[in-house]
């Protein structure tokens, strides 16, 4: 299985999302893993990491901030390259996120909606990544 230096960081506040999310993203070759369970914790980590993580994934629904301003104050400083947010929310309101996101110029990716479905992942990353990073 190929390995990819592309640094993540999984917020994600439900216990099984966040281990199902690792083993996912661990299964395509990502082993450059940060996880944490709240906003609090990812500020912590992106605060002491040396250098900004190139994709953070973020649950859109954490129990101490929304995901989409978490992401503001991640690329306000820089601690981020880019972002794909997670939800269970309906699809009209993940789209209203996005455009929210693209206002805001804010480095999001897209949306996935939950459960996770490996193939959209895949794709979303692919898209975005080169996969021989």
């Amino acid at each position: 299985m190929p390995s990819y230096s592309l640094r993540i960081l999984l917020v994600e506040d439900h216990p099984f999302q966040l281990l199902a999310t690792q083993c996912l993203l661990r299964s395509f070759g990502f082993d450059q893993l940060t996880a944490v369970e709240n906003a609090e914790q990812a500020i912590r980590a992106m605060s002491q990491s040396e250098h900004p993580f190139d994709l953070m994934l973020c649950d859109q629904c954490l129990p101490d901030l929304p995901g989409l301003e978490l992401v503001e104050i991640a690329s306000r400083r820089r601690f981020i390259s880019s972002a794909i947010l997670l939800s269970g929310l309906p699809t009209p309101e993940l789209v209203n996120l996005t455009t929210q996101a693209a206002q805001r110029n804010l480095p999001l990716l897209g949306y996935l909606p939950k459960p996770l479905n490996k193939d959209d992942l895949e794709i979303l990353i692919g898209l975005t990544f080169d996969p021989l990073m």
